[in-house]
């Protein structure tokens, strides 16, 4: 266990100048600032250190704007992307004065999670491992005002490849390595042009503490990449995460590149999910293996009836972005259908069937994508799990078949993730009971996100689209 002594003594060694305290907004995005390693001391680590909330996305208004960053000790590492030696430390957010949690801090909602789950007696620690996928581009351009608007994306291995240089400036040999739509999953070399960059980004997420299982090229064209960590407990998960963004982002960034986490950047391909593996444990045992169907036990299949009953809900935070509607549609192995089933990819739940033992047994939750904040996705998720253990929710017969071809009538009994923002905001305004136990969530945090999100909502409803221009502009 790292202690604020412990770290201090470990930026010393490593002959650190510089402290950057790293926290996550409501929406998921990294925020930081810096001071002198000297600023830093062991009380600083329970005193916190101040700064101004008042500008964070969803926090403070300008009149009660000041808020403390208490850092974690656990997450210190030093940042392998800044010029000088810098120690990083990632923060929840507390009040001034009180030093009570911040209700809105999306890792303090999640160490409440993890709290709640001990509060139960149903288990004691809740595992998470997310699949997060992403793509690497070569050049991305984009722009939108009121009277246009546009984006074009290039890659040197995508299917439409212009043969572009780094810069896009001018003409450079194109060679015809190019991967076609679907066709990503897991060609060599030089069809994938990115094992190195890949390989890379897995040396620093080691080099950090995050512990490293695989990675490979991703079923799209055009550079999309999976990296999978292995599982830990909730907050460690998420936190990873983070680093697992940064460190991609950053990478790529060295090579002349750019990595989104968008959750559909291309039309006619499989857009990026973010497949969420968890599990419950108590007293080192873990609770979802069983001799019920796929191995699992009784408590496992309620947490699944407790997924698929708020699923619907859970769009609005697993898929908080109008464009993660883009990549749940069918025929694009996205998990549109609330069903479970073992080793099934086309249900929105599948339970591995890898291994047999018990502590490989858990539940693969297929729908959310990495536009979600990892804090408040896996929350939700525990909290709704939860909620169909606690209530004993059933999630009904498994189904076995491919689902994407079910005719007809027998796909339309089959029910369906939101198809919309919009549609899922209003799941979530109608079922958010569930997240509101052990106050994790609070009504004043649904009520900012939902308010939030509508307004995002809004800015695609209203706007022009330039595809609406090649159908309608001649009517």
């Amino acid at each position: 266990m790292a202690t604020p002594k412990s770290v201090l003594e470990m930026a010393k060694k490593a002959g650190a100048k510089m402290v950057d305290v790293k926290f996550v907004d409501t929406f998921g995005t990294w925020q930081h600032f810096s001071l002198p390693l000297s600023e830093i001391t062991e009380e600083s680590f329970s005193e916190g250190l101040g700064f101004d909330g008042s500008s964070i996305r969803g926090w403070k208004s300008i009149e009660a704007s000041d808020m403390l960053a208490m850092p974690d000790p656990e997450t210190a590492f030093m940042d392998p992307f800044m010029a000088e030696p810098t120690l990083s430390l990632t923060c929840t957010i507390a009040e001034t004065g009180t030093r009570e949690p911040y209700s809105r801090d999306p890792r303090g909602i999640a160490q409440k999670a993890e709290q709640y789950l001990a509060s139960t007696g149903i288990g004691d620690q809740a595992f998470f491992g997310p699949e997060a996928e992403f793509f690497i581009f070569d050049n991305v351009s984009f722009d939108s005002s009121s009277n246009g608007t546009f984006y074009s994306v290039d890659s040197e291995e995508g299917i439409w490849n212009t043969g572009k240089n780094k810069c896009g400036c001018c003409d450079s040999p194109n060679l015809g390595n190019k991967i076609r739509h679907k066709e990503g999953y897991f060609p060599v070399a030089p069809l994938d042009t990115q094992q190195d960059i890949r390989t890379e980004m897995v040396l620093v997420m080691e080099s950090l503490g995050v512990k490293i299982e695989r990675q490979h090229h991703e079923v799209a064209t055009a550079g999309q990449a999976e990296i999978d960590y292995r599982f830990s407990t909730l907050v460690t998960s998420a936190d990873w995460m983070m680093i697992y963004k940064y460190v991609v982002k950053n990478v790529a960034k060295r090579h002349g590149k750019t990595a989104t986490f968008m959750p559909k950047p291309l039309f006619g391909d499989n857009g990026s999910g973010m497949h969420t593996h968890q599990s419950i444990w108590k007293k080192g045992k873990p609770l979802f293996a069983g001799k019920e169907y796929g191995g699992l036990s009784e408590t496992a299949l309620y947490y699944a009836g407790g997924l698929l009953k708020h699923a619907k809900a859970l769009c609005a935070i697993c898929n908080p972005t109008t464009n993660s509607y883009k990549r749940l549609v069918p025929g694009f192995e996205a998990p549109v259908n609330l069903a479970y089933s073992a080793r099934n990819r086309s249900a929105a739940i599948r339970i591995p069937t890898y291994s047999d033992n018990p502590k490989a047994k858990r539940l693969e939750y297929r729908p959310p994508d990495p536009a979600a904040n990892p804090y408040l996705a896996f929350a939700a998720l525990l909290m709704a799990g939860l909620d169909g253990v606690q209530n004993k929710i059933k999630p009904g017969a498994p189904l076995d078949k491919n689902i994407y071809e079910l005719p007809p009538e027998e796909l339309k009994k089959v029910p369906n993730v939101a198809g919309s923002l919009a549609e899922a905001l209003d799941c979530l305004e109608k079922d958010h009971a569930f997240l509101l136990k052990g106050d994790v969530f609070t009504s004043d945090f649904i009520e900012m996100w939902i308010s939030n999100k509508r307004r995002e909502a809004d800015t695609i409803r209203l706007r022009p689209h330039p595809h609406e221009f090649h159908m309608y502009y001649d009517v």
